[in-house]
């Protein structure tokens, strides 16, 4: 059997929004689905610089193991380039042949933006209109149009520190037909929001809690170490805290930080994506709650991404 190769188009064209999002939604609820502990490590760039390398894998029982593998490389994004790279490989789960192997750049974007709307699904209100995305990277259009498959939002605003590279968000979506626009006051933007999305590299909280209005679901999809943190102390204060994985959302600094001060208690994570999918938790409980979504990002989510790019070629 011929070795699949997907590239970063091939894998865009095979992930509509419905059906991604009902892919990891039945891999979150698999009972022969495993995703073992990832790894991370720190890697020189050669130029003075610190950047990381993760490693992922996960499985389904006697049907198909993948593995991503992962660099984020901080200084990137002032040579234009992405960030955040990736591969992934699959191979058989009875056999352990190799059956494909994909660039996984828009992979990972696609399938962290559709685990929020899974996540935003149960903990958005259903009345929500007003969705705000901070952050301008290649997961900003990807985090409005997830967001926008399960909610109608009559206001979409995208916010960045710089003003120009929000612009361009905002012209990148303008195919879509969705109504979205640069904000030009971050805080401002919070506080008027009913849902927020994070999706920045931040290592100093850019989300005030004490800005956050009754009924708002915040995102929080950025940062996955330790030293990143996209929402501060009051957020987890006032906020019903849900996380995508336990293990993988408590490496993030969001929810290790204050953790380790004793802002939150595990007892605070009430329940993982899991949970919420397979109804364990009854997701937002009022229309006033504050709920916070923590995503890290699980191997799960890659191997229902690449199971169903595999599955469509």
């Amino acid at each position: 059997m011929a070795v699949k190769f997907f590239t970063d188009r091939d894998i865009a064209e095979a992930l509509p929004w419905a059906e991604l999002i009902e892919s990891i939604e039945q891999i979150m609820v698999d009972p022969a689905a495993v995703a073992p502990p990832r790894t991370v490590h720190v890697v020189p760039d050669g130029r003075g610089n610190e950047a990381s390398f993760l490693l992922k894998p996960g499985w389904v029982t006697g049907e198909i193991i993948g593995v991503k593998a992962v660099t984020f490389f901080p200084e990137n994004g002032s040579q234009n380039l992405p960030t955040i790279q990736a591969g992934v490989l699959l191979f058989d789960g009875r056999t352990g042949s190799l059956l494909g192997a994909c660039e996984a750049n828009d992979l990972t974007t696609r399938r962290t933006a559709a685990a929020s709307a899974v996540a935003a699904k149960r903990l958005a209100r259903l009345d929500a209109r007003r969705l705000l995305v901070v952050g301008t990277g290649a997961l900003a259009p990807m985090a409005v149009e997830a967001h926008a498959a399960i909610r109608d939002y009559e206001q979409i605003e995208v916010w960045g520190r710089n003003t120009d590279r929000a612009q361009a968000v905002v012209e990148r979506l303008a195919s879509s037909g969705l109504a979205v626009s640069v904000s030009e006051d971050l805080d401002a933007s919070v506080a008027a929001a009913d849902v927020i999305s994070c999706v920045t590299g931040a290592t100093e909280p850019l989300v005030a809690g004490r800005l956050l209005s009754p009924g708002c679901h915040l995102d929080l999809i950025g940062g996955f170490t330790y030293a990143m943190r996209e929402a501060d102390d009051e957020v987890m204060r006032r906020g019903s805290v849900f996380v995508d994985t336990v293990d993988d959302a408590s490496l993030s600094g969001d929810i290790a930080q204050p953790l380790e001060r004793g802002v939150l208690t595990p007892q605070d994570l009430l329940a993982d994506l899991a949970d919420l999918v397979a109804g364990r938790h009854p997701g937002r409980r009022h229309d006033d709650e504050i709920t916070v979504f923590k995503s890290a990002g699980t191997a799960l989510e890659d191997l229902a991404a690449a199971r169903l790019a595999l599955a469509e070629d």
